[in-house]
């Protein structure tokens, strides 16, 4: 208690001194550069500045650095202090994963990837397991993070970057802390308790009234590229010394009053920190050790009382006066504005190569852990040994992970960053297409098996490897570029397959050859492309190959558009019709099995301002409409190609009329004689877009007769449906009607629903009537100091060839499908051409391989064996690590552990595991774990919160037979062993 100036007591206000150091794996430098200019010696300096004084503390957030430490840089004696600190609680671990991923543009798959690897790492060396959330620097909060950290064992979750609008009322009616139920299907079963970090965010304040230096940054500013000599770093704080530490003392208790305001209890969480901090703990700590002795000497006077603190610390401390707590429904924080001219939703396009390639290589690793594991319990003792394959994973699994930072995929990154994560996944792709070439190829035994035919090998003969990564069968087709205009496709019983080949548009000289696969679960078949000297023979095999020509279509000026829709032609399949307008080379209408969609595309431009001093920007993060798009072409030109396989029709879109080169160009794909499958449904558009003229954002347009009321729904990082209701502001409305679409976007009426399904991040947005566009492509400089110091002005010049597959029909008719098809879009056939394979034939292959099938409202989210050396029994593995004996190795040869997770079902479903498992081996006993796979479920007790409303508990493990019931929406992890 103090006494306040009335006389009367008063309650101390607890503060929270949380020490913590925003470390971007990213952004503006490398993570080479960042290693070497201030990263190493924070933990350095921390851990020798913790074992000093038994009252500091300190909380880690990001894995890949103090990974990269603690391999490369720690001492003996670092590592020996860790371990005490972390058993001591003055050393916390927080989130746990590799970076702080974004939550707009990540995809669910790769959020869980990167929490695991951090999270296996540190179950692994230290047996700690992160119980608390601090995304303080993500662009917006997605509702499916919260949901994700409950399910690996989260007490609590921290949140900062919100509306600027929307945390200033927050923050005036004290509902900055809420509990959060991130999926309505889930609800109370995966909710948490959320708090959301007021104006000041994760930064200390920093303005001293009695300085121009900044205020408690004792340590200065992170210098670049090295580190200086002489230890004197720019705007190193003023000291705390007799002469300052009243002034400084009076600016935190007036923060801190300013901060209790805000909140329901009397504690304050007070972050010491801010970007690129304590990289000399020294001074920052023994300037703040003099301060708060002040603070807490002279409580009485200032009405606080200050300690050093963990998350961990604060939350328990909240938890402990039993509150009742707003419920927050599955509402996320997205778009995030800072301002009204400052929408942040251009990041949800910006460089969209890389994050392309990230979702390829995500993609890529999936399919090459499945096959791994397959092999691996199939051939305990083949020739692809269990470490070196491990490493391939592994280096993958670092690149992917990596790149969700939240400067990462989201694109607002300097050139040189992005160039790092580029190299990081294309060499991490590179390896795991070994993996996968060597599982191919390489026998299962030493000795060479003659069982089956092997077809001579020749010039003209490729063998193709089609590998399919998902637990449903499927029934599709492929596209490889061939330089014969005839071939025959054979599968690997000698049958010729139906193939269609044609001029490709890339090149006079190259030919695309599509042709019909069809794969059971996890299972892959080789194929043999024979190239004929001469035309085929009637009945030969290579009449199952549909020769397709190129139709060529007059180029339609825009400014010659008189009367459109009097001469419509046909494109069809078995389930619908397009009809093109050959008086605009234009789409006009699409017909499904019920009802006809009047439906144009086109290619649109945001013109962007560059100059400051002229109105808002655009930039990496931000999106300013400098009013509305306008068209980007002047004239079209389409082709057409009738095929057998698939149809399909080239659009190429002139800026000018007199223009010889195309700006932009879009390829949509018709599947043909896949009547009863999900092929037919869809229709592949691939584009190419690029390169873009400065301060350019392009945007693919859809326009519709659905009658949506410019309502959009998009998805939550892959997970779940969002309502996206137009919303009309005083500025700025288009920016801050956009949103992210991961994996799938849509708008419908009561009879009608046009879906769109993405393999990368988009911004999407429903403006008008009927309409959804989706940003494709940005290009922009401009001249405000902070971009041009930093380099993060977007002078993107590439060329972008993103692909969506588009689908249309009845709103009932397309919500049993569309999110089986995103993923099918995801992990689209591993297709790998071998033009010398080996001279001994496969086992392991096609018709020899039992498939792995799960019914089509679940997904076998992850089939890996992760690598990590810990004991599921949480006792021995400590046991282990205190004892320093050799650790339990998980999937060693005898015990293959595996795991495996279980989402998107409709509505409740019990399935036996070992049946589902049948396919691999014969199953022998099933765990289930937390989502990250460190806590046996069973043993995982989570922290409740006391709510406004009714809790309802429901929890269902693994019976005697492996039997288990998953919910909707759930997420569930196992690790299994086989026999």
């Amino acid at each position: 208690m103090a006494i306040a100036p009335s006389g009367t007591l008063v309650e101390l206000i607890q503060v929270f001194v949380i020490p913590h150091s925003h470390m971007d794996v990213g952004w503006v430098y490398t993570v080479q550069e960042s290693m070497h200019a201030y990263a190493s010696n924070v933990y350095s300096s921390v851990v020798e500045e913790l074992s000093r004084v038994k009252s500091r503390k300190f909380i880690a957030v990001e894995q890949e650095f103090f990974r990269l430490w603690w391999v490369n840089v720690a001492t003996d004696w670092h590592q020996k202090q860790v371990r005490q600190l972390l058993n001591e609680g003055r050393l916390e671990f927080i989130i746990g994963g590799q970076v702080m991923h974004d939550e707009a543009v990540t995809d669910v798959d790769d959020a869980i990837l990167q929490l695991s690897e951090g999270h296996g790492f540190l179950y692994e060396t230290f047996g700690v397991r992160p119980r608390f959330g601090w995304h303080v620097d993500p662009f917006g909060a997605s509702a499916t993070t919260p949901v994700l950290f409950a399910l690996a064992g989260f007490d609590a979750h921290l949140i900062s970057r919100i509306d600027y609008d929307l945390k200033d009322d927050m923050q005036k009616n004290k509902k900055l802390q809420f509990v959060w139920r991130g999926s309505p299907s889930l609800k109370e079963k995966q909710e948490i308790f959320t708090h959301t970090m007021d104006q000041f965010s994760y930064c200390t304040p920093s303005h001293l009234p009695f300085s121009n230096r900044s205020g408690f940054y004792w340590n200065g500013v992170a210098l670049f590229p090295d580190p200086p000599k002489d230890g004197i770093y720019p705007n190193m704080s003023l000291p705390v010394t007799k002469e300052t530490v009243e002034l400084y003392a009076q600016t935190m208790v007036d923060n801190i009053k300013q901060r209790a305001q805000w909140f329901r209890t009397s504690h304050v969480l007070w972050p010491w920190g801010c970007d690129k901090q304590f990289f000399n703990a020294s001074v920052q700590f023994m300037n703040m050790d003099v301060l708060m002795n002040y603070i807490n000497t002279h409580s009485d006077k200032y009405g606080v009382a200050v300690q050093y603190a963990t998350l961990q610390d604060y939350f328990q401390t909240v938890h402990q006066t039993n509150l009742s707590w707003d419920v927050r429904g599955n509402q996320d924080f997205l778009p995030y504005s800072t301002e009204p001219f400052q929408a942040w939703t251009g990041f949800y396009g910006s460089r969209n190569v890389l994050k392309g390639v990230a979702r390829r290589a995500s993609s890529l690793l999936y399919a090459a852990e499945s096959l791994f594991t397959r092999y691996r319990i199939s051939y305990p003792d083949g020739p692809v040994q269990r470490e070196w394959a491990l490493d391939k994973l592994k280096a993958l699994r670092w690149a992917v992970s990596e790149v969700q930072h939240h400067d990462g995929i989201t694109g607002t990154e300097s050139p040189k960053v992005a160039d790092m994560y580029m190299e990081h996944l294309m060499q991490g792709m590179m390896g795991a297409e070994e993996l996968l070439a060597a599982i191919f190829l390489l026998p299962q035994t030493l000795e060479p098996s003659n069982d089956i035919h092997h077809t001579p090998q020749s010039r003209s003969t490729t063998h193709i490897f089609v590998y399919n990564p998902l637990a449903w069968n499927i029934s599709t087709y492929i596209n490889i570029s061939v330089a014969y205009a005839l071939a025959v496709v054979l599968d690997d019983d000698g049958k010729a397959v139906p193939a269609q080949i044609q001029q490709s548009m890339e090149s006079s000289t190259v030919y695309d050859l599509f042709f019909v696969v069809e794969l059971g679960g996890l299972q892959y078949r080789k194929y043999i492309v024979q190239f004929p000297q001469s035309h085929c023979d009637t009945g030969s095999a290579c009449g199952a190959t549909h020769v397709a020509r190129v139709v060529k279509f007059t180029k339609k000026n825009v400014s010659q558009w008189k009367r459109t829709g009097r001469k419509l032609l046909p494109v069809l399949n078995e389930c619908y019709k397009l009809m093109f307008d050959q008086e605009t080379n234009l789409l006009h209408s699409i017909t499904d099995r019920q009802m006809r969609v009047r439906v144009q595309q086109d290619f649109w431009e945001y013109e962007a301002n560059g100059d400051v001093h002229s109105g808002p920007i655009s930039d990496n993060y931000i999106f300013t409409a400098n009013g509305s798009a306008i068209p980007a072409y002047k004239s079209v030109a389409m082709e057409i190609v009738a095929g057998k396989v698939v149809s399909e029709i080239r659009q190429y879109f002139y800026r000018e009329e007199e223009d010889k080169n195309h700006t932009y160009s879009v390829v949509t794909r018709v599947p043909v004689g896949f009547e009863g499958g999900l092929a037919c449904f869809r229709l592949e558009q691939s584009y190419k877009v690029g390169p873009l003229e400065m301060n350019r954002e392009t945007v693919f347009r859809t326009s519709t007769s659905l009658k949506n009321n410019r309502t959009l729904f998009t998805d939550n990082n892959g997970y779940q449906m969002m309502k996206r209701t137009y919303k009309t502001f005083v500025n700025n409305t288009i920016a801050r009607n956009y949103y992210p679409m991961v994996r799938a976007a849509y708008i419908q009426d009561d009879s009608s629903r046009v879906v769109f399904l993405g393999e990368r991040a988009h911004g999407v947005a429903s403006l008008s009537q009927g309409q959804l566009e989706v940003m494709l492509h940005r290009r922009l400089w401009n001249n405000q100091e902070w971009n041009l110091g930093y380099n993060l002005t977007l002078n993107d010049s590439s060329v972008v060839r993103p692909v969506l597959w588009m689908m249309l029909g009845s709103p009932s008719a397309l919500s049993s499908i569309y999110q089986q098809e995103a993923l099918e879009l995801q992990h689209r056939p591993v297709v790998m051409p071998i033009d010398q394979p080996r001279e001994f034939a496969k086992k392991f292959s096609g018709p020899f391989v039992q498939p792995v099938v799960v019914p089509q409202n679940l997904h076998m989210q992850t089939l890996s064996i992760p690598g990590w050396n810990y004991s599921p029994d949480h006792t021995q593995h400590l046991h282990s690590l205190n004892s320093g004996r050799p650790q339990y190795t998980l999937h060693n040869k005898t015990d293959k552990t595996i795991m495996f997770h279980n989402c998107y079902v409709n509505q409740d479903l019990m399935e036996r595991v070992g049946e589902v498992m049948r396919g691999i081996g014969e199953v022998t006993k099933v765990q289930e774990r937390s989502l990250t796979g460190t806590w046996n479920i069973s043993d995982l007790q989570r922290w409740s919160w006391k709510t406004n409303e009714k809790r309802i508990d429901f929890f269902s493990g693994t019976t005697q037979d492996f039997s288990v019931t998953i919910y909707p929406k759930e997420i569930r992890t196992f690790f299994i062993y086989f026999k």
